[in-house]
């Protein structure tokens, strides 16, 4: 299977430096997900709150990059296939440590 939501990769400007809704609440994460329609940074499945896939049934926003490393892969949440995205990868604010 592929991924048949494309036109929604866009190139965005992350919402935060570091899970945006876990930084609200004082909480920790393991991963970040960056949403590649809106730049929503949330975190991954493994973190307590999974504030990236609560991001996508939220906004049915489909597509998210692996944001926390930057690993070169994404994730299309509708059609549930990994997606390559080597030399797509958004980079990371001058200063951003991870």
């Amino acid at each position: 299977m592929t991924c048949t939501h494309g036109a929604h990769l866009k190139v965005v400007v992350p919402s935060a430096d570091g899970c945006e809704e876990c930084l609200k609440i004082g909480s920790g994460w393991v991963h970040l997900r960056l949403c590649r329609e809106c730049g929503h940074v949330g975190c991954c499945d493994d973190s307590p709150n999974t504030h990236a896939t609560k991001h996508f049934k939220a906004t049915g926003h489909p597509i998210m990059e692996t944001y926390d490393p930057p690993d070169g892969w994404g994730w299309c949440y509708v059609d549930e296939v990994m997606l390559d995205l080597e030399g797509m990868t958004t980079p990371h604010p001058q200063g951003w440590r991870y």
